[in-house]
């Protein structure tokens, strides 16, 4: 498909995920310690152990967040002025119903039937942020992992550019299958495929099968450095990128403060970031793949999409949670104008 008939689609973006209920709580060091808990990195825990951490915070303030990596990436192309679907599996639950509104309060479709199990709740994930600002996930995914082929939407997604899918999706059967659903509907559809690797634990795990998703289904690529030396088997990030490069036409790798590489078509370009003062790292890469999402979309170059994206996920690092409390979508001229 030519890049005039991609753009003559009507949507942005489809986003595949795993659909979570976003618990947001701050916390000292000895709370991470003393729980063994692994931080900085998500971990996968039943809904007891979950249960057992939100009682000892049940004094504390706690917010409530549709999340999820590719739902905060959709959040932040709808931010950002964009449109698109997401697909994502919740209860029929107070969860699942809050996050529906909430979707929809944003703008963003999601269609996606609820599953009606009453012991299969919405999944969550328990967000930890240290005064550090890093932040450590504990996360159940309940009836996320119940994502389907038959909830990918093929209507939807054919009306898209890009479809966007996490690999969080690889560690369930089902949610892996509507993972490859998506990537090879999109390519009959003329959509290009986005990837993001999520986690370095998923890479330690599945690091063949995203070899081999990357180089026969992806036209695009996020990841962080941390996640592109664990691909790579790399410590030079340039040696990394380049290696990337030759796998996939193109490649946003962040880098915290430094800002990213853009890598396209074996060509590195560094793009410098916003330097501030972390509160709270949670999103920070999920914003800046929606920044740039939206950019690819909507006609700016690579070097302003990157910018976009650098500079969205700098905002979402001053604040506690994913979602930014206002769009920023004024600021875009004089961003990407820098």
């Amino acid at each position: 498909m030519s890049e005039n008939n991609q753009a003559s689609k009507p949507k942005g973006v489809f986003g595949v995920g795993n659909a979570l209920l976003d618990i947001l709580a701050l916390v000292d060091d000895n709370f991470i310690q003393n729980h063994s808990l692994n931080r900085g990195a998500m971990t996968l825990m039943d809904v007891q152990n979950q249960g057992k951490l939100l009682q000892e915070l049940e004094n504390q303030s706690l917010e409530l967040r549709c999340g999820g990596s590719a739902a905060n990436t959709m959040i932040a192309i709808a931010q950002s002025g964009g449109t698109g679907y997401y697909t994502g599996k919740v209860a029929e639950d107070t969860n699942g119903e809050f996050y529906r509104q909430d979707m929809a309060a944003l703008g963003i479709g999601f269609e996606v039937a609820p599953h009606l199990h009453p012991d299969n709740p919405t999944g969550t994930c328990l967000v930890l942020t240290t005064p550090d600002a890093e932040r450590t996930m504990c996360t159940n995914l309940g009836v996320a992992t119940q994502l389907s082929v038959s909830d990918i939407n093929l209507e939807h997604l054919s009306q898209c550019q890009y479809s966007y899918v996490e690999g969080y999706l690889w560690d369930a059967a089902d949610p892996r299958k509507a993972c490859i659903e998506t990537m090879e509907q999109s390519k009959r559809h003329g959509v290009k495929v986005a990837f993001t690797f999520s986690d370095g634990f998923l890479l330690d795990r599945f690091t063949d099968d995203f070899h081999k998703l990357t180089s026969e289904y992806c036209d695009v690529v996020f990841c962080n450095a941390d996640e592109v030396r664990h691909f790579c088997q790399s410590e030079s990030l340039e040696d990394c990128a380049s290696k990337l490069g030759k796998i996939v036409d193109l490649a946003f790798i962040t880098d915290g403060d430094k800002g990213c590489l853009v890598v396209e078509k074996g060509q590195i370009t560094p793009v410098a970031g916003f330097p501030v003062k972390p509160v709270d790292t949670v999103g920070a890469g999920d914003a800046f793949a929606g920044g740039v999402l939206y950019g690819l979309t909507n006609g700016l170059t690579l070097q302003q999409a990157a910018r976009w994206g650098n500079y969205f996920g700098s905002l979402v690092v001053q604040i506690h949670g994913p979602r930014l409390p206002k769009s920023p979508v004024d600021q875009l001229k004089t961003v990407i104008a820098g």
